[in-house]
């Protein structure tokens, strides 16, 4: 079993014994998770913040530039942002976890939104004060020098029309998502030319976004930028990006952004790999194999054993580390899967760069009954025998009994 050799093969990695193959794999991990790093230098302005540092990064042999949190250390951020005040407008799930980033980095934050509606709630759960640091949506924008639109896609373009009147000039507008400008001929979200307009987008929801800051980490973020009027765009979205959580940032643009994460998000990162468990599971129980077999065999080795090593060690090291038994069977079929799925990925790249799901989400999340209808499909999900055995054998856990 590949999980049960795995496992032995980290067990063994301190031990002088450790076989040769692991050993390589421990080298390649750790170059691969250690890339060089060239760093220069720029003396700061001020003697409260500290000297900036570049990285030069190769990332398999494509040079990037990548900002870091020690780029903005928290003297610098309050100096940076001494005489602002960020309006965060919608408290889901970026603004929730954007939002308390904000306010424990010792900046001056207040939340926009409906006044006594389930987000107004919420805040105040939070420790958000009406008429303090919480207010309507109006009255937050007034007083934000940096106004950040983190409704949800379709609440952007609905409140467009009266939000724009308030983006009056020296205002900054930030996003989170490239979404409503990228396609603003759907979304009727065009900003202002006049303002800086700058995004930062955490690659994680709101909630993992507040968990790693509270654990001394940092997400990863990407930063991109529609408007540079005052010229300091870029510095801005770096420096927010830091003061929001991320451990590290890297640029792209607006449209690289939203197809990208449209992309992921219906492919490796839920839609595909939904499907995946799914064909996977189906095929075991169709040929007499057990629930909880197929279960074990399909998601709890993945999820428990084997991806935690590749998002900590890589695939590299996976190949190095298994059994030569799982390590032939891989390496015959991943180009069959590859060559497979590749046409998918491609219509589904087509179908997010042209715009077919924006206007389905759109269309869809616009609905008046749209919250009857998702609920709905969500059963049909939680209704399947593969998360109902989930359910069961997360159970049997050691840390859950």
């Amino acid at each position: 079993m590949l999980r049960t050799q795995a496992t032995r093969q980290v067990l063994r990695n301190s031990r002088v014994t450790a076989k040769r193959s692991l050993t390589l794999a421990s080298r390649v991990a750790t170059a691969s998770i250690r890339p060089t790093v060239a760093k220069t230098s720029m003396q700061a302005a001020r003697p409260i913040i500290s000297s900036r540092g570049i990285k030069h990064i190769n990332f398999g042999g494509t040079t990037e530039t990548v900002y870091e949190r020690a780029d903005w250390p928290r003297e610098k951020l309050l100096e940076y942002f001494k005489n602002d005040t960020f309006a965060l407008i919608g408290y889901g799930s970026q603004g929730y976890g954007q939002g308390l980033n904000l306010r424990d980095n010792g900046l001056n934050v207040v939340i926009g939104v409906r006044k006594n509606g389930a987000s107004w709630k919420a805040a105040i759960e939070d420790g958000w004060v009406p008429g303090e640091n919480l207010f309507t949506v109006e009255e937050a924008v007034k007083k934000g020098t940096y106004v950040m639109n983190l409704l949800s896609d379709a609440a952007q373009s609905e409140t467009w029309a009266s939000l724009k009147p308030l983006l009056t000039k020296g205002k900054t507008l930030y996003f989170s998502h490239g979404f409503s400008p990228v396609f603003k001929d759907l979304t009727h979200v065009e900003p202002p030319k006049d303002l800086d307009v700058i995004l930062v987008a955490p690659k994680g929801s709101g909630r993992t976004v507040r968990s790693l800051f509270k654990e001394g980490r940092g997400i990863n973020s990407s930063y991109a930028v529609w408007n540079d009027v005052s010229g300091k765009a870029h510095e801005k979205a770096q420096a927010l990006a830091v003061a929001i959580g991320s451990g590290y940032v890297y640029q792209t643009t607006f449209e690289k952004e939203v197809n990208s994460d449209l992309y992921g998000e219906r492919g490796c990162l839920m839609g595909g790999i939904h499907g995946m468990f799914l064909a996977q599971y189906d095929v075991l129980r169709e040929n007499g194999h057990s629930p909880s077999e197929a279960f074990n065999e399909t998601v709890e080795e993945a999820t428990q054993s084997l991806y935690p090593l590749i998002g900590k060690y890589g695939m590299d090291y996976m190949y190095d580390a298994c059994s030569t038994t799982a390590r032939r069977g891989a390496l015959d079929w991943y180009p069959i899967f590859k060559d497979a799925l590749k046409p998918v990925f491609q219509d589904l790249y087509a179908s997010v760069k042209n715009g077919s799901e924006t206007k389905r989400s759109l269309e869809f999340n616009s609905q008046p009954d749209y919250r009857e209808k998702l609920e709905g499909e969500l059963e049909t999900i939680r209704s399947m025998e593969i998360w109902k055995v989930g359910k069961e054998v997360r159970k049997l856990r050691p840390e859950n009994n």
